[in-house]
């Protein structure tokens, strides 16, 4: 029998019992739905994920997209399976009735997709990054860009994407060259490369929509001259029919280790004499507004990641169970049947580690969904302020920490399988190499990090930081007097910690170099995030714990002793570590920075 692809099982806890996601049915814009109408939409995703996509993904994975010169040739059971994500309505389930979407709430439809995330990998982008973009032309564009672009994104006929990197620039935006000239007719002319562009040229849809960074020619250096444009690979007729090709053209594919569904490209824009572009919004505000679809790109990176993870930590706990190999070191019966390698405590080691990093992970993002819908629907502005605060201070930590355990635990995959993981008969080296592209994706590990240090924790007067620490100091105080005080304990001291070595690295900014202070920035992520997941795996257990009390039938009971386990294993071996990230940060650990170039 086939490994399941994830545990529904936990699917419904995490949504049901850690969320309480039924709740938001007593919302007007969610009346129309009931625990039924959600599980529906779940099962709905999974079916068309089994269906179409799970026969196809290791086809996917060694069928990379090539380029002729003229057109971009794909598997062709991709565009099928996608069009099936659309016809099912699962392409933007939270988007309202008006625009043939589900008013799903957002926690419901990360769920709703997680089936589909976890076997396409990032072939889904192409519909991820549609919604995304299609989300910051309603946010920020006029009502005829949104009439013009939006709709036919909304209904799968058009595709989107991001184009901000470039090959001189990188991350770093502020160094950007692409430029455009405004002309009489209201529209722009646009000139410039850009590179690593996912889902830049395909046949998928009838159009590409893309986002582009560009400078206005006369605006002010930096990251405040940056404006934003739609430019799409066709030009539209009078009536929105397609028409000529744009001056948009494909330099080039990149062939990626993992991810290999999901072109990514290489474009020049106005090749033969600029390309046709339409500001949104207004000039030199561009790098704002994208920030609305670049969040939103950070918090499906950090999905995906935790997704990855899970399906991998599936597929190596069904071989476990399944695969027998050796005996336990007090038997000493040569003659004895081998036994299945789950009874062996290194491989239950490495199948708790992956548990803890992959549940834990998938919680931290369908927390981020709860944030993002409260934002937008909670019953006050009270409760609207403080979830649009609490969110915009964790992305990065919902961006990175899946991206950087995620892959530890399809490592760990890997190594449960031992021979069997890296060979490609089996799916979990594939799960590695795409999941080993997150850490880059949106934004680096390091670029994150002094996002959260530098920006995230001191913006609007420590308003965030403050709001994530009274949530977290919340849940410990639940927490004592349970039978879980213990770990409320353990992170009541974490929380102290970081907060004093918070205190201390802020402090010195104003005594030494910038640039010394933050080149530890990292390991202040990593205390914050494993602090954070803590905190995710307390309330986990505290769920698990009030199921138990409940007497619950043994295959329930045996499930909430595993989270409370994996709540025991994430306490005991990785929340001690942030003492070790503590020091580096608090010391203002010099030895990276006085490393010189030329002593490599």
């Amino acid at each position: 029998m086939a490994a399941q692809v994830l545990s529904e099982r936990d699917l419904a806890f995490m949504l049901y019992e850690l969320f309480d996601a039924e709740s938001l049915t007593a919302r007007q814009r969610y009346a129309d739905h009931s625990r039924e109408t959600f599980d529906a939409a779940i099962a709905t995703g999974k079916a068309v994920a089994l269906k179409h996509f799970l026969p196809i993904r290791q086809k996917v994975d060694t069928n990379e997209p090539t380029f002729d010169g003229e057109k971009v040739h794909l598997l062709p059971e991709i565009k099928p399976a996608l069009e099936a994500v659309v016809e099912a309505g699962l392409a933007a389930p939270s988007t309202d009735y008006e625009t043939g979407g589900m008013q799903l709430p957002l926690i419901v439809t990360n769920a709703a997709q997680a089936h589909l995330s976890a076997v396409a990998s990032t072939t889904l982008g192409y519909i991820s990054l549609t919604h995304a973009n299609a989300n910051l032309i309603e946010a920020h564009g006029s009502d005829e860009q949104i009439d013009t672009w939006v709709r036919p994104m909304r209904e799968g006929r058009f595709m989107g994407t991001m184009a901000m990197t470039e090959p001189g620039a990188g991350s770093g935006l502020a160094d950007l060259t692409t430029t455009a000239a405004r002309e009489s007719d209201g529209s722009y002319r646009l000139s410039g490369n850009k590179i690593f562009i996912s889902g830049g040229d395909h046949e998928l849809s009838e159009n590409i929509v893309h986002l582009v960074l560009a400078r206005v020619k006369g605006a002010p250096k930096g990251v405040k001259g940056i404006s934003l444009f739609i430019v799409p690979k066709f030009l539209l007729n009078e009536d929105g029919t397609i028409g000529e090709r744009n001056d948009v053209a494909l330099a080039g594919l990149f062939h990626k280790m993992g991810g290999r569904g999901h072109t990514s490209t290489a474009l020049s824009f106005g090749e033969k004499g600029g390309a046709t572009a339409y500001l949104v919004g207004e000039e030199n505000k561009g790098l704002m507004y994208m920030f609305h679809m670049m969040n939103e790109a950070r918090i499906m990176v950090g999905t995906g990641a935790a997704l990855t993870a899970l399906t991998g930590y599936q597929y190596a706990l069904d071989y476990a169970r399944e695969r027998p190999q050796g005996r336990l070191l007090a038997n000493k019966d040569p003659e004895s049947p081998p036994i299945p390698i789950i009874e062996h405590a290194d491989v239950r080691r490495m199948l708790l580690a992956q548990k803890a990093y992959a549940e834990g992970a998938y919680a931290l993002c369908l927390y981020g969904s709860q944030l993002a819908d409260d934002e937008k629907t909670a019953e006050t502005k009270e409760a609207r302020t403080k979830a649009h605060t609490l969110l915009d201070f964790l992305t990065p930590i919902i961006k990175t920490w899946p991206s950087e355990y995620g892959p530890q635990a399809n490592n760990l995959a890997i190594q449960v399988m031992g021979g069997h993981g890296y060979i490609n008969e089996h799916p979990v080296e594939m799960f590695y190499r795409d999941n080993r592209l997150n850490p880059i994706h949106e934004g680096t590990t390091g670029i994150q990090s002094l996002d959260l240090l530098g920006r995230k924790v001191p913006m609007n007067n420590f308003a965030g930081y403050r709001a994530m620490l009274a949530e977290m100091h919340g849940t410990v105080e639940q927490a004592k007097g349970s039978e879980l005080s213990l770990f409320a304990e353990q992170l009541q001291a974490a929380l102290s910690e970081l907060q004093e070595t918070t205190n201390i690295v802020l402090a010195a900014t104003a005594e030494k170099d910038l640039d010394l202070v933050f080149s530890n920035s990292v390991s202040y992520l990593e205390m914050f995030g494993h602090i954070v997941i803590a905190w995710i795996w307390l309330r986990q257990g505290m769920a698990a714990d009030a199921g138990l009390q409940a007497n619950p039938h043994k295959q329930d009971e045996q499930f909430y002793r595993g989270k409370l386990q994996a709540m025991q294993y994430f306490f005991h071996s990785e929340l001690p570590k942030i003492y070790h990230w503590s020091k580096l940060v608090r010391d203002i650990d010099s030895t990276s920075f006085e490393m010189k170039p030329d002593w490599f």
